[in-house]
């Protein structure tokens, strides 16, 4: 296909969404009169309404069940919220952990895409086909796409007669085939693939409107819903998912129905690269010049006073350097990527508190299940000083500030401050790449204000959680395909209750394994030896308890290995053996082409 084609299919495509954002701004009055209507008793309606429209309206019998959002931050750390610890300001966040419950022992998969393939399936990555990125190895447990033997979310609510809608980034396959409206989104704007920039689009990660292509790479996109404003992602995605929060509003009261939504709103924020704007980094600069050590000092402090840790658990020693053997250029370097990374996390907040005003707005907050969570811990994988630390500094920000791509990050000595108190990294199985923020706030049935749970839980516990609330139906096959079975369980016990039961859950990534077993933990690093670990007693993973009770170590490591039989798990020898084997096969049809 030649420019000119690809030029003259873009312009129509942005022609077909500038005609859709004009008939409903056009609409916008007389939309925000209707939406208030979806969930009021019948006799409110000639308070609101004129007597024209009243005569065309008739509300069916309520559907009382939740909306349910999902507010899902990326590459977000276990203390970088106010509510969990952090100097950095997140008063919307706070707002819903004073209006609910926050779980102390919240786990992800620590990395992005296996992280994605739980939230969205109630499986383990394996068993979603994403046991690694969503690149092909043509191996289970290993693929570019969902497996058609997991059922997400949207596809289950969507049966139940949910409205599904998803905004941001999908990051589980490019293909038309695995595509978030190809499994269940009725509404979707957003990536397909990762985000490597806030201002611009980079190659594959272009924007699509449903299945249609939008916005291809362009260093000035446009947003339809608001093309007076600058393009950021954070901005973008919140002004979708309210345009399609009012949008099946709007269906609700055309069609005479009363359904409730489903939104999965999965941020970029606050990934790499450090794309911020003018009057957030201003706020945060010059506030981390006292260095990561003193900070994370300050982070535990915070955390043991709201209750969040217990205080016999230590701060686990720092691994990088002392902030005071850094020179003084690299201290200024350093505060300054820091501040851009809190004034992500900033911008993120503000747009959380647009979600939670516009609910408000419309009557719908008291009756919606909102759930804040992040999918792996703080990075170190740029290296201590971040993604060409050493020549995008300071000095030189207007030359990378809004560059997409590999630009930027905060580099490892940083991410030990968002994983306070825990040891280790995103990709990796210890406390500190697994362990999220979680807040769940639902007025009408969690009554529990402020308070905390600590009780295990995982993000294979969101689908059941869902399909309890929704008072939906899990299938056995769908599609034509038999569905592996949940593998988590409702959270709404907890919601409740502070009570705990006994339970075990799994890890793999690259070779970085970890079972959970009750109390005890076990975890091992790629290629490295298990260590064990109480957790009531050592959160932190300080006291490694292997060579004293190899019998623990014996009888958890039989548990994961017959779980990594059952879900698939490749060794990273495996894995490097099926990467080659690709690589071979694309050499061999490449020859033969």
């Amino acid at each position: 296909m030649n420019t000119n084609t690809v030029a003259s299919r873009t312009q129509r495509n942005q022609g077909d969404v500038a005609r859709i954002v004009e008939v409903e701004t056009k609409m916008s009055l007389m939309q925000k009169r209707l939406n208030m209507t979806t969930r009021l008793p019948l006799f409110f309606i000639p308070l609101i309404l004129s007597p024209a429209v009243v005569c065309d309206v008739k509300v069916s019998k309520a559907d009382d069940r939740p909306n349910i959002v999902v507010l899902f931050a990326d590459d977000m750390g276990f203390s970088d919220v106010g509510c969990f610890g952090s100097e950095i300001q997140t008063p919307n966040i706070d707002r819903l952990a004073a209006g609910g419950v926050r779980l102390t022992h919240f786990y992800n998969t620590g990395r992005c895409c296996p992280s994605r393939a739980s939230i969205l399936t109630g499986l383990y990555p394996h068993q979603a086909d994403i046991g690694h990125m969503a690149g092909d190895l043509e191996v289970r447990g290993y693929r570019d796409r969902l497996s058609p033997k997991a059922v997400t979310i949207a596809e289950v609510l969507g049966s139940a007669g949910y409205h599904t809608i998803m905004t941001g980034k999908w990051h589980l396959g490019w293909r038309d085939e695995g595509s978030p409206t190809a499994r269940g989104f009725q509404h979707f704007y957003g990536t397909r693939g990762y985000i490597d920039s806030y201002f611009t689009i980079v190659p594959r990660t272009e924007i699509y409107l449903n299945e249609k292509l939008v916005l291809p790479v362009s260093e000035n996109p446009v947003n339809h819903l608001h093309p007076e404003n600058e393009w950021y992602t954070t901005d973008v995605f919140t002004d979708y998912a309210l345009h399609f929060i009012d949008t099946v509003q709007r269906e609700n009261v055309r069609n005479k129905q009363d359904k409730p939504f489903f939104l999965y709103l999965a941020y970029n924020a606050p990934h790499f690269p450090l794309h911020a704007k003018p009057q957030e980094i201003a706020k945060y600069r010059g506030r981390y010049r006292d260095g990561w050590q003193e900070l994370r000092k300050t982070r535990y402090k915070r955390l043991v006073e709201l209750g969040v840790l217990d205080d016999s658990w230590p701060l686990s020693p720092p691994d990088v350097p002392e902030w005071e053997s850094l020179t003084d250029k690299q201290r200024d370097d350093m505060d300054f990527k820091m501040a851009l990374f809190a004034a992500i996390v900033d911008r993120l907040d503000q747009n959380i508190g647009r979600v939670i005003d516009h609910l408000d707005e419309i009557g719908e907050l008291d009756n919606t299940l909102v759930l804040f969570l992040s999918d792996n811990g703080g990075t170190k994988e740029t290296g201590l000083f971040g993604i060409k630390g050493e020549t995008n500094t300071v000095d030189n920000h207007d030359q990378w500030g809004r560059k997409g791509g590999w630009t930027s990050s905060y580099g490892q000595g940083w991410a030990g401050l968002s994983n306070v108190p825990f040891r280790r990294y995103k990709r990796e199985n210890h406390e500190g790449g697994i362990s999220a923020p979680f807040i769940a706030h639902w007025p009408d049935q969690i009554k529990a204000k402020g308070e905390l749970r600590h009780p295990p839980a995982h993000l294979i516990d969101l689908m059941p959680t869902f399909v309890d609330v929704a008072d939906a139906t899990y299938p056995n096959n769908f599609n034509g395909n038999q569905i592996e079975p949940m593998e988590g369980q409702s959270l709404m016990p907890i919601f409740h209750s502070d009570a705990s039961k006994p339970r075990t859950l799994f890890w793999e990534h690259e070779g970085n394994r970890a079972i959970r077993d009750g109390d005890w933990k076990l975890v091992g690093e790629r290629n490295g030896p298990w260590e064990l670990y109480r957790i009531s007693e050592d959160r932190t993973e300080l006291n490694n308890l292997a060579d004293s009770d190899p019998q623990t170590v014996a009888v958890l490591t039989a548990k994961w290995d017959s779980w990594a039989d059952k879900v698939g798990v490749l060794t990273p020898e495996q894995f490097e053996e099926a990467k080659q084997q690709v690589r071979e096969r694309a050499k061999q049809q490449k020859k033969g082409k």
